[in-house]
């Protein structure tokens, strides 16, 4: 008869709950899941960050986008429905009209159009309900939502790293333009 000590019988007890609270979250509907609902926070948080390295900023407006992206405003006080934005080009610049509820008041937010760095494919655009970003950074050009717009900026990530394709943060992907 072997004698089990308290840590070791309390790390198995915390082994075999993260184990069970795993696989409770990675079955069934994963939209519904803590799992999704955490990475649809994460997700956001990270592609923002990304506009703060240059490198990773795009300084114009990419051209071949479809008709439509999906889009999705982002507030931290609760997850947004996705919808989408009819896309546009004004000579160098991009006119997203945007086409949904909760679109942000003409002095808060930005939008930020998500490109993955692999593909070079527009996944969709975010609406972040927070400080805008520095004078300095290149706009490549508005998000409208009636009667207000807010300026747009893009940015290059790893898309796998950010969005999960079992709870994907703008929905499908976006088809290839023809």
């Amino acid at each position: 008869m072997t004698k089990q000590t308290p840590s070791r019988t309390t790390t198995s007890r915390v082994t075999s709950f993260c184990l069970t609270v795993f696989a409770v979250a990675c079955g069934g509907d994963r939209s519904r899941s803590p799992t999704c609902g955490l990475a649809q926070l994460a997700g956001p948080a990270l592609i923002q960050q990304q506009l703060t390295l240059a490198a990773f900023v795009l300084p114009e407006a990419p051209r071949g986008l479809p008709d439509r992206l999906p889009a999705r405003v982002i507030d931290i006080q609760s997850l947004q429905p996705q919808t989408e934005v009819q896309v546009t080009y004004r000579q160098n610049r991009l006119l997203l009209n945007y086409r949904g509820a909760n679109f942000p008041p003409a002095d808060v937010g930005y939008g930020l159009l998500v490109v993955d760095d692999s593909t070079q494919r527009a996944q969709g655009v975010l609406i972040y309900l927070s400080q805008r970003p520095p004078s300095s950074y290149s706009e490549i050009g508005a998000v409208a939502g009636g009667d207000r717009s807010i300026p747009l900026y893009g940015v290059r990530v790893d898309w796998p790293s950010v969005s999960n394709p079992r709870c994907p943060l703008l929905g499908t992907p976006t088809p290839p333009p023809q």
